[in-house]
């Protein structure tokens, strides 16, 4: 079953039209990643599955519940952490985790067990007992995922996790959402930073002007876009010139012993090349596989309002 499904998500505000037929379709226990520009319609998204707002057109449900007609059982199988932290900084952390205890009606005991092991899981303890205000943005932030799992949420709404940490810190709370979803629980992750979506997502979805136009896994998208080669190096200046006969789109790496030859960077690509080579008596010393990273995808695929989604 999955944990989130949406189908033809609409949102318009005023005369702008958001979202434009949004399809989506979330694993259980798995990290899904939506990208997309500032205004291409990523929060607005979470904001429908979340029940913050409506939708104007489509259906989704969260959790095996839909979100239009029964959003307090999506609201009780869900937790935020917004861009913006929802930690109260005149309290201490303890307290930010008690005053969630109180709010999902958890009993004293029950909320102060909680409290305590959510402190413990997330490094906590020793500024436990200091107010908000003193902890470095690292902290906060974990400290506002922990409150989101006073809940015990199945699905995890994650809206820019990461935006102003450092590299450091924003390391520390990928190493928890790992954790969170070794565990179980499903997170629906918005992001600028790809090398966030490319470390930690399942699955991929690119937004652009309020469609989604690219989907599959980071290596999946990767392939999509040109300028994948693999580079082979050699020994003998024979055995270039005789590659270079028989690879078919091969060029010369500059003045070095090497070819670069495009390549999807599968594995199933890989093998004919060597095959090729071998059956004409090639020798290759070594190779290297590069395929685009994120970066080139998201450059591809976005900032064309007249895009049409692909398959």
């Amino acid at each position: 079953m999955h944990a989130i499904t949406a189908t033809g998500l609409r949102r318009s505000y005023g005369d702008t039209e958001v979202l434009k037929g949004v399809d989506l379709n979330v694993q259980r226990g798995t990290v899904f990643s939506l990208l997309g520009a500032n205004g291409a319609g990523k929060t607005t998204t979470v904001k429908i599955l979340s029940t913050l707002i409506a939708a104007h057109g489509g259906s989704a449900t969260v959790a095996g519940h839909d979100v239009a007609g029964d959003p307090d059982s999506v609201r009780g199988a869900i937790g935020v952490t917004g861009q913006f932290s929802a930690v109260d900084n005149l309290m201490t952390g303890r307290e930010n985790l008690k005053l969630m205890a109180d709010l999902h009606h958890l009993g004293k005991a029950e909320g102060k067990a909680k409290a305590d092991h959510l402190l413990e899981q997330f490094d906590l303890v020793d500024a436990a007992d200091r107010s908000a205000s003193t902890y470095s943005g690292g902290m906060r932030r974990r400290l506002d995922l922990a409150m989101t799992l006073v809940g015990s949420p199945e699905v995890i709404f994650l809206d820019e996790p990461t935006t102003g940490l450092d590299p450091r810190s924003r390391r520390t709370m990928w190493g928890i959402v790992r954790a969170l979803v070794a565990s179980g629980i499903t997170i629906f992750l918005t992001t600028q930073y790809l090398e966030e979506a490319d470390e930690l997502a399942d699955r991929i979805a690119v937004l652009d002007h309020g469609k989604i136009v690219a989907e599959g896994t980071a290596d999946e998208l990767k392939r999509r876009i040109p300028g994948g080669h693999v580079l082979l190096q050699f020994h003998d200046p024979a055995h270039v010139d005789a590659a270079l006969r028989i690879v078919r789109n091969a060029t010369r790496d500059g003045e070095a012993l090497a070819l670069r030859v495009p390549s999807d960077g599968s594995v199933s690509a890989l093998k004919a090349l060597l095959d090729h080579l071998d059956a004409h008596a090639v020798q290759v010393d070594s190779l290297s596989t590069h395929t685009p990273d994120l970066d080139d995808v998201f450059l591809a695929l976005t900032g064309n309002p007249e895009k049409v989604a692909q398959p």
